[in-house]
């Protein structure tokens, strides 16, 4: 049972503290610059309110979600994990949020995708930022605070990439778990998935939804298939498309980008609002159809 007000969990917390092996690979000072701005400018995209609208899935469902720690050094990573109801070991998809951080959204997006039959993760990237020390929580829904809180993070590139590859070792040796873990991402986490591909070579696949492209000498470095998810209305980030296409296919990349015709930046967001337009709705429809092919033969 989970209660409407306070989202009890199913079970106790699980604190779970993991150590990764891997290091982080820096970043170039231009990739901080472009995280920075990317956080700002699609602070415009994404909506102001609450996500009222996003709640009743998680206070519906049935299948086990928990609130787990991983640990990175010293860090603690709060991440929000939902399992699916199958028989099997699944694959782990590791969701990544967008620039509004672990929201009612985010947390329902780890239930779709555990609908689906993968064990659904999704780290807070903000965790240690709040002003209390906390994550998103701690921003209290403060639109301003939270950018802030972006643009601090923007200045901290390898750790978004250490605290992810402690996500993903954490989540590949969970009990349930296959072995196998794609990331995927929205926005400000569809870039940071696609930058995420250069640094980790241990994933399977990356789904990149309306995210820019990493710097063009470390696209070299990605060994995984990335697929793209665009709307037609969202020039800022569709004209880097034809670009990384070329550069990918130099390199000997997989890249399969698909463009949603009349969709808007954030549509898999929008999308699912009951106020959403016709045409974000139909790209969202589009966006889950495809995945799950996807993911199903990975």
């Amino acid at each position: 049972f989970h209660s409407p007000a306070s989202l009890v969990l199913h079970r106790p917390k699980a604190i779970i503290r993991h150590s990764p092996s891997s290091a982080p690979v820096p970043p170039s000072t231009h990739m901080k610059l472009r995280t920075l701005l990317l956080a700002a400018l699609c602070a415009f995209a994404s909506a102001a309110s609450a996500q009222d609208w996003a709640k009743p899935r998680l206070e519906k469902t049935t299948r086990h979600y928990e609130y787990v720690k991983v640990m990175n050094g010293t860090r603690e990573v709060t991440a929000f994990i939902t399992y699916p109801e199958v028989k099997t070991k699944a694959t782990a998809l590791v969701l990544l949020h967008d620039n509004q951080g672990l929201t009612d959204w985010a947390r329902g997006m780890t239930d779709q995708g555990a609908e689906a039959g993968y064990i659904t993760i999704a780290p807070d990237l903000l965790s240690g930022m709040g002003p209390k020390g906390g994550g998103t929580a701690d921003f209290g829904g403060d639109r301003d605070a939270v950018s802030k809180g972006f643009a601090a993070l923007g200045q901290k590139p390898d750790q978004i990439t250490s605290d992810l590859d402690a996500i993903v070792a954490y989540v590949a040796k969970l009990p349930a778990c296959n072995g196998k873990v794609v990331v995927g991402g929205f926005c400000w986490g569809g870039t940071q998935t696609f930058r995420f591909a250069t640094n980790n070579q241990n994933i399977k696949a990356a789904f990149v939804f309306y995210g820019s492209p990493p710097n063009d000498e470390d696209l070299a470095k990605i060994t995984s298939p990335v697929f793209g998810f665009y709307g037609s209305n969202d020039a800022r980030i569709n004209t880097t498309i034809p670009k990384t296409i070329e550069l990918m296919k130099t390199a000997g990349k997989k890249f399969d980008p698909v463009t949603y015709e009349g969709a808007g930046h954030g549509f898999m967001k929008s999308g699912e609002d009951p106020a959403g337009s016709p045409e974000n709705k139909k790209a969202r429809e589009g966006a889950w159809i495809r995945l799950k092919a996807i993911l199903a033969k990975l």
